[in-house]
């Protein structure tokens, strides 16, 4: 069972992952469960949760991307499908509705692409495919939101006699209007609308001569709105068949909720799924932007994070266009502890927090900015004691606080944790509080449990390097300017850099010497050893850098010349084949010549004739005797190989052709030419030098001759010396 304090999700800032991660939610419902997530219990649920994850971040690289799991919330509808005698109005009903056909169609999607999505797949197995919510929506409400007529047919009746009523009503105000406009009692607006009703409009001193019901009147008197008495009979009928309708439409809509009510877990269990969808999209978006994967889950006790980013600290530098350094780091049952040692702004706790952030995330159902070939391990806990910690309200000191965490890391530790403290053993005096730190050390690394800190004290970089499955490590610095590397190195202490430091920020020597005859001379020789033992490494790191990039550079080289050597001697061998050729071709050629001077000086054909069918008969016999389907075979070998070859000569032409090309749009600048500079003509051989320059053009010496050329014209082969 896993269990992950409180502590630990505040001191990696978890929180503010979270924050990140849900501004990818598309639902308020998704984003609330987003801000609640915390590290999984059950391991099978943890695993699931990641291939749920992985496998929608893969649907963004291929042609069957998910389908929309948007939503609007239905927990007001479900909770009144839960009480007797209650109704939904038509907006829950479009929402059930509309809910209803987002889950249909990715269950739909994901069993029809169930080879690309398994988990997927699995995770939406329980929830069932129906029409019949959407059908009997869509039978009783209409796309606008209202009831359809054919809903019964009392409505269909009410709303035929309400259409003839209006019809009645607006025929009997327009015989009024005319009959009353043409005895000129109306204003020039003539009508007008008073609660939904046409009105006419009277003009004040002909109020008592228009029949009908006083509706109100204008601000300043001179106009008094009435209804015709013509139209009020109709308007009292049209308001009964109104208030008629709207109790057909009230039995509908129970009607329609009787019908619903028994699909209320269905949609419940809908509505929680695409919340989780909603999640789970969540997730993979975030991790897109980060380049997050999925790394190898091992069972044995191994964590290996390969450029390993902060997702914090990228993303924030991303935005900013800054430089993120990733850390490798490597946690194996014979290392299962380091202790990282430096001066401060080096990277050290960026480094611990790095691992504990990206573990509390996989432990999360997150996927993490790591090389794909990282290796990670569940663990049971995981410790932590970042920062300063300084209680106000509970009245307890920095080194109160951090001996409070170490009880409880005393409690809970063991061969399942990862513990994780930044400055180990400060807060108090540095020989006792070092004493105190060393022991602690030591339990956790009896108790077998894994884990970093970071430390000043000498004494723990002397432990690390001591016990056999610790590990010393520190944070690279340049050796001249002191400057942070941001690169972890395993295998040595760091040096604090204590006096070095003090010196670049303007220190007096005399100040710095006096302190260190206050210290132990042995400490500041230690110090000293492991800063020059440092900038040792860092030479070696930048050496090895150096020697791999050479290397590189030998082996491609090596690989050019015998790829050169094997062209030439090729070449070669098609040469001394055309030799012994055109040698034989010559001895035939002079044997007819001397067989044709002998037939011209003595003119006898049967000599002749003998002497060349024994030539015949000699170069036959060096033939090896071929079938028609060996020549076959051999013709078909050399059309082969002349179609080959004239594929490579095609591919050299076009790559010639795109360099050309690329020539032209990406021209390189050209050098200034000066008198006396060798140079020689585009795409020409023979190099000059320039003996005059007039306007655009030069005089070019080759030695034999001279010529004027276009500088535009001239490359640079050699510049003169100043």
């Amino acid at each position: 069972m896993i269990h992950i304090h409180e502590k630990t999700l505040q001191d990696l800032e978890f929180s503010t992952v979270l924050k990140q991660l849900s501004a990818h939610c598309v639902t308020s419902l998704g984003t609330e469960k987003t801000l609640q997530i915390s590290p999984f219990r059950n391991k099978e649920e943890l695993r699931n949760a990641l291939l749920l994850t992985n496998e929608y971040l893969s649907s963004f690289d291929n042609d069957n991307r998910l389908p929309n799991h948007g939503f609007d919330a239905i927990t007001k509808e479900l909770k009144l499908l839960r009480i007797e005698n209650t109704y939904l109005d038509i907006q829950g009903f479009k929402k059930i509705e509309a809910l209803s056909i987002t889950t249909n169609e990715i269950v739909i999607f994901i069993n029809k692409f169930k080879d690309y999505y398994p988990a997927l797949n699995s995770f939406a197995a329980h929830i069932e495919v129906t029409k019949a919510i959407i059908e009997k929506v869509d039978a009783n409400i209409d796309r606008f939101g209202e009831i359809k007529d054919h809903a019964s047919d009392l409505l269909f009746d009410l709303r035929q006699s309400i259409n003839s009523v209006k019809g009645k009503i607006n025929q009997s105000f327009a015989t009024a209007l005319n009959t009353y406009h043409n005895l000129e009692y109306l204003d020039d607006i003539r009508e007008s609308v008073v609660d939904n009703k046409r009105v006419l409009a009277v003009k004040a001193m002909y109020r008592r001569k228009v029949k009908g019901s006083i509706m109100g009147g204008s601000k300043t008197g001179s106009i008094v709105y009435i209804e015709p008495e013509t139209t009020l009979q109709f308007t009292r009928e049209l308001n009964n068949l109104e208030y008629e309708e709207q109790e057909e439409i009230v039995r509908i809509l129970k009607a329609l909720t009787n019908y619903i009510r028994p699909f209320s877990e269905l949609l419940q269990d809908s509505q929680d799924f695409l919340i989780d969808m909603d999640v789970i999209s969540a997730k993979a978006k975030y991790a897109n932007t980060m380049n997050g994967i999925l790394p190898e889950i091992s069972e044995e006790k191994r964590l290996f994070l390969r450029d390993a980013y902060h997702p914090l600290l990228y993303l924030n530098n991303l935005k900013n266009k800054v430089k993120t350094f990733p850390q490798t780091i490597k946690l194996e049952e014979d290392s299962r502890i380091i202790v990282i040692s430096g001066p401060n702004a080096g990277g050290k706790s960026i480094t611990l927090k790095t691992v504990g952030l990206l573990q509390v995330m996989l432990q999360s159902g997150m996927l993490i900015p790591v090389h794909e070939r990282s290796k990670v391990f569940l663990f049971d806990r995981i410790l932590t004691d970042i920062g300063d910690n300084q209680s106000i309200e509970n009245h307890l000191s920095t080194y109160s606080y951090r001996l409070k965490q170490m009880n409880y890391f005393l409690k809970k530790c063991n061969k399942n944790t990862l513990f994780l403290i930044d400055e180990f053993g400060t807060g108090s005096d540095p020989e006792l509080g070092g004493a105190l730190a060393e022991t602690f050390l030591e339990e956790f690394y009896h108790r077998e449990a894994y884990g970093i800190i970071t430390t000043h004290y000498s004494n723990l970089k002397i432990l690390a390097n001591e016990l056999p499955f610790m590990l010393n490590a520190n944070m690279l610095f340049d050796e001249r300017t002191l400057e942070p590397l941001f690169k972890l190195v395993i295998g040595q202490a760091g040096s604090s850099f204590t006096f070095e430091v003090a010196q670049k920020n303007g220190i007096p020597f005399s100040l710095i010497n006096r302190a260190k005859k206050k210290i132990e001379r042995s400490k500041v020789r230690f110090d000293a050893t492991i800063a020059k033992l440092q900038k040792e490494r860092s030479k070696l790191e930048k050496t090895g850098q150096s020697l791999k990039l050479n290397e590189k550079k030998k082996i491609e080289e090596a690989d050019k010349l015998e790829l050169i050597n094997t062209k030439i001697q090729k070449k070669l061998e098609g040469y001394q084949e055309l030799f012994d050729s055109n040698q034989r071709l010559i001895y035939l050629g002079q044997k007819v010549n001397d067989m044709a001077e002998r037939y011209f000086d003595n003119k006898d054909k049967k000599d002749m004739l003998g002497e060349f069918f024994k030539l015949v008969q000699i170069e036959n016999s060096k033939r090896k005797k071929v079938s028609a389907k060996e020549k076959k075979e051999t013709k078909a070998k050399e059309k082969a190989v002349r179609q080959e070859a004239e594929k490579v000569v095609t591919v050299i032409r076009e790559k010639k052709k795109e360099a050309k090309k690329k020539a032209i749009e990406n021209p390189k600048p050209k050098a200034i030419i000066r008198l006396g500079d060798r140079v020689r003509l585009e795409d020409g051989r023979a190099i000059g030098t320039v003996d005059k320059i007039e306007k655009n053009k030069a005089i070019v010496n080759y030695g034999t001759f001279t010529t004027h050329v276009n500088l535009e014209q001239l490359d640079l082969v050699k510049a003169i010396k100043k």
